[in-house]
Parts: structure tokens; sequence; C-alpha cells
């Protein structure tokens, strides 16, 4: 057979660092080792059981078909007010959310449906990586802003206003954020939001982990004066409710471009599961949904706290206490190992999986990346096994 020739834009694909380590450290265990995973980021908690029994229920009754593309009216209609509720801003009209099998249909379709080849879209660095990679996938030109530790992990507005230029089309906000945890204030949310409308620039923020902030408020992009008509809110059903597997994320937006983002589901993925959808009604609507959320983000403010002390404890560690989301990226600089080696050793090594900053981007250089989605008794685990093992193995020797 002769050599499969594949599209040039498949080069420009990145992934995932953490299904890559979640792998690695997969067949670690096959071989009898005792793994502690801090790399994925995936809650430990079931999914509340009054959301399982109303997808259970939906089923019996007849939600396994097709949808409209958008998702079922009722379902779009309460996760508007659902928006509204927890936003402050006043309510969208249901046409103006696209239910999608997974939060990143939309940062795909907004790169499709607004950027063409030769854009620039900023997004955060370190970030989510998808953000760099689909902007790439799309042939538009990703323009990196730095997040750094010095600034409380948050946005430099003069930073940014520096980055703009006259190819910018797209602006990617993320907050709470991944990897860092940092969270960005509604002074600078305004401050960006005045930024974009000055630069006719859209939005697409991504808030996946506002329901799991610690400190302080989280300020919706959403709800800052002006910005509906320019913002995709970006969410799901993954993170508060711990439903990763269930695949629901949903987009706010203007709704022309919500009419743009259904012919791309149509395309694509047809629709989300209908059963999915009448869950997320129970989520967005039921007492007890909100109770579960309230008991998970106590207990990861818990682990936070656990994990931040025991890292800053550890020599040539240290850690900033992250405002939300369930990530810590503490500064390894000084333990004299790069980012990557040290990860790698320590899974090899100590048994524990965690991620390397430069899988977020360049900017995450000397960081490490541990996710505290896991038991308190995990986490000593890990912050015995990482400071044990950086007293015993010394770093290696940077040529």
């Amino acid at each position: 057979m002769s050599e499969i020739r594949f599209a040039e834009r498949m080069d420009g694909l990145g992934t995932e660092g953490a299904f890559e380590v979640l792998a690695k450290a997969r067949a670690l265990e096959a071989q009898g080792r005792d793994i502690v995973h801090l790399e994925i980021g995936e809650p430990d908690f079931p999914t509340p059981a009054n959301i399982v029994e109303a997808a259970h229920s939906a089923m019996q009754h007849g939600a396994t078909h097709y949808t409209p593309a958008g998702g079922l009216i009722e379902a779009r209609a309460a996760t508007a007010r659902y928006v509204a509720k927890w936003t402050g801003a006043a309510e969208p009209d249901p046409m103006q959310v696209v239910l999608v099998p997974g939060s990143k249909n939309v940062l795909h379709f907004a790169l499709l449906s607004l950027v063409e080849p030769g854009d620039e879209v900023i997004y955060p660095d370190p970030g989510y990586p998808i953000y760099h990679s689909l902007t790439q996938f799309v042939g538009a030109r990703p323009v990196a802003l730095p997040i750094r530790e010095s600034n409380d992990f948050r946005v430099d507005v003069e930073e940014l206003r520096s980055l703009v230029t006259d190819r910018t089309r797209l602006l990617i906000v993320n907050t709470p954020g991944n990897p860092t945890g940092g969270a960005l204030t509604r002074a600078d949310m305004e401050a960006i939001a005045e930024l974009a409308q000055e630069r006719d620039l859209y939005v697409l923020s991504d808030e996946i982990y506002g329901r799991l902030v610690y400190d302080g408020e989280h300020v919706s992009m959403y709800s800052i004066p002006g910005m509906q008509e320019r913002t995709i809110l970006m969410d799901g059903l993954s993170k508060a409710w711990a439903m990763c597997g269930w695949r629901l994320g949903w987009g706010v937006m203007p709704q022309e471009l919500a009419r743009r983002f259904e012919k791309l589901m149509i395309n694509t993925s047809s629709c989300a599961a209908a059963f999915t959808q009448m869950a997320a009604i129970e989520a967005f609507e039921a007492p007890e949904s909100d109770r579960s959320v309230e008991v998970m983000r106590a207990e990861f403010r818990r682990r936070r706290d656990l994990l931040v002390e025991g890292l800053n404890r550890i020599p040539g560690v240290r850690c900033h206490r992250p405002a939300g989301a369930f990530y810590v990226f503490p500064n390894v600089e000084e333990t004299g190992w790069d980012e990557r080696s040290l990860a790698d050793s320590l899974l090899t090594e100590a048994g524990v999986a965690c991620l390397w900053g430069t899988a977020f981007g360049p900017y995450g250089a000397g960081h490490l990346r541990f996710s505290y989605a896991n038991s308190v008794d995990n986490l000593r685990l890990a912050l015995q096994r990482f400071e044990a093992h950086l007293a015993a193995t010394p770093a290696p020797v940077r040529v």
C-alpha cells in the first residue's frame, strides 16, 4: 500500500498533554505501579443522583431521538434562565443559546464563523492548549497574551492593548483560568470590554470554571454593559456538576451568530443528545443540584488550601494560591529542574502524574500543573512523594 498523504492542516493541530500523561500513567498501572493522578482536569465526584435520574426518566419517556440542531427549546430556555441568574445579565432569548456536544465546539464554531485565514486571535498563555490548536487549524494566527505569576495570573490589560492590530478579530478570555486558577477582577473585565468595544473585537469568554471560585466573585464578560452584542459565552456541564462524560456544552451569542452555529451543528454533529439536554434542565433548576455544586466547591477549597500550603513547604517550590478552578501552578525553577523533565521524572520514578507548564504554552515555563480533583489522602501522598523525590534525585545537568 502507498503511504497515506495527509492534509497539511493536520500538521498544525495540537493535542492535550493531560490525555498523553493519562495514557502513560495507565500503562504504568498495568505494570503494577501505584500512580497518584493529578494530571486530568475532571472532578472526582459522581454526577448528582437527581441529574442521573432526570436523564434516565427522559430516556424512558422517549428522549432518544434527534432534536433541533441548536437544542430543544425547553433546554435552551432553561440555559438562558441559568445564564441570567448566574451572570446577572439580562436574560437572553432562547434562540441565542446553542447546545453542543462538548464546549470545545463553541470555540471551534466561533473561529469558523468569525475568523478568516490570516486574521489574528489573541489567547491566554499559559492557557487551555486547544485555543492555540484550533486557531492554527482554521488558518488564523494565534497571538499569545502572557499570563504572569507576577500579576496573580491575570491579564495585563496594557500588554493586551499592545498586541491588538488591525488584523485582530477575536480575543479569548478564560476566568477562572486553566492551568493557573487565576481569576479576573471586575476592573479587569471592564477594561477588556472597553478595549473590545474600542477596537471592534469579538470576545470568546470561556467560563467553564465560573461556579468554582473560592476568593472574590466570578465576573462574567456577558454581564458587562455593551458586551452581549460581541461576546460568545462558552460554558458546559462538565466541571460544576461533574459531568465530563455527558458531553454537553453551550454557547450564548448574538442571534445571527447562533444561526451560523446551528448550521455548523447540522454539518457536524446534527445535535446534542436529547436526554443530556433534559438532564441539563435538572442541573440548572433543581435546588439539590445547586447544593451539590456547593458541596463540591467547599471540598475543592479545602483541597486547594492543603495543596498550596504543602507545596510552599517544599524547598525550591513556591505556589500561588489560585482563586478558582481546581488546579495549582507551582513555580519549580529554584529546584534546578526544567518543568518537562521534572514532570516526566515524577511520573516514572515517584508515581505522581502531573503536567509540565509548557504543555499550556511557552509562558508556562518553570511551572508544573497539579489538579486537585483527587482525595485529600492522595494529595498528601503526592506531596510526600514530590518532596522525597526532589530530596533524593538531583536535577539533571542542563547542556
